[in-house]
């Protein structure tokens, strides 16, 4: 009678059907989660250098002590946060990397939660807390309030350092892999990507001292690629995500129906 209570009702016999010719209503590859996520970040960061250099070189390059020709290269702060459009045009673009990047977060946890719970559960929030204060320096620019950008932005490096090494640490205990060779591998990506992004950070330190407290002429400069450099190793270690969520597939199944459910 189970049977029989399921073909009256269309919604449930539509389910079986489809169920059992396939499964699912649509299936997509979690591969498309880090790569919308790499693709919007990097048109956000590119986007935005591109129109400042085009409109306002010469403001963007310029600071408190020196200008063009001895700063010829703008810093991120300025390229993503002086001037309009290129500062709306960033905005836009970063607002759509939010989605797949809170996606990156859930299953990230889905994935590892079950080899290492405690550490799954760390990196989930720490992810999290470190969205929300990319957040704070991006639509708090250096224009609007300094101290808070600078804050901000702090505390996102801070955070980076557990994210990064937590998801090193899990990434190749995932659920779901389609090579254990593939996953090693990976996880050895990430250990270069880490290092270079912290061992970027005392010379850009070095050289923001050199600019600010020494007026070092074209100290801003270097410490603005070692400031570009940050943001592409950044991106690229999330982008390496490709690899293990290459291996998980999102479904959207019908409901069940009432009798179904009963």
């Amino acid at each position: 009678m189970a049977g029989a209570q399921r073909f009256d009702s269309p919604t449930g016999l539509a389910r079986d059907l489809h169920l059992a010719a396939g499964g699912a209503l649509h299936k997509v590859s979690g591969w498309w989660i880090p790569f919308f996520h790499t693709a919007f970040a990097s048109a956000a960061f590119l986007g935005a250098l591109v129109v400042g250099w085009k409109l306002h070189y010469l403001k963007i390059v310029e600071n408190e002590h020196f200008g063009y020709p001895d700063e010829w290269f703008p810093s991120v702060s300025a390229t993503i946060g002086d001037r309009y459009p290129g500062r709306n045009l960033f905005q836009l673009l970063i607002a759509l990397t939010a989605p797949p990047r809170l996606l990156l977060h859930i299953f990230w946890l889905v994935l590892t939660v079950r080899a290492a719970p405690k550490r799954a559960k760390a990196l989930f929030w720490i992810g999290f807390l470190r969205t929300w204060t990319c957040g704070g320096w991006v639509y708090v620019t250096s224009t609007d309030n300094h101290d808070v950008h600078d804050v901000m932005m702090i505390a996102y490096m801070l955070l980076t350092l557990p994210y990064m090494l937590l998801l090193i640490q899990v990434s190749d205990r995932a659920l779901f892999g389609h090579s254990v060779r593939n996953l090693v591998a990976n996880k050895t990506r990430r250990k270069w990507v880490c290092g270079l992004f912290f061992g970027s950070i005392p010379p850009m330190i070095y050289f923001f001292i050199s600019h600010k407290v020494h007026r070092v002429a074209g100290a801003y400069t270097t410490y603005a690629f070692f400031e570009w450099a940050l943001i592409v190793f950044d991106v690229m270690f999330d982008s390496l995500a490709m690899v293990e969520f290459k291996a998980l597939d999102l479904a959207i199944l019908p409901a069940k129906s009432d009798e179904q459910r009963d």
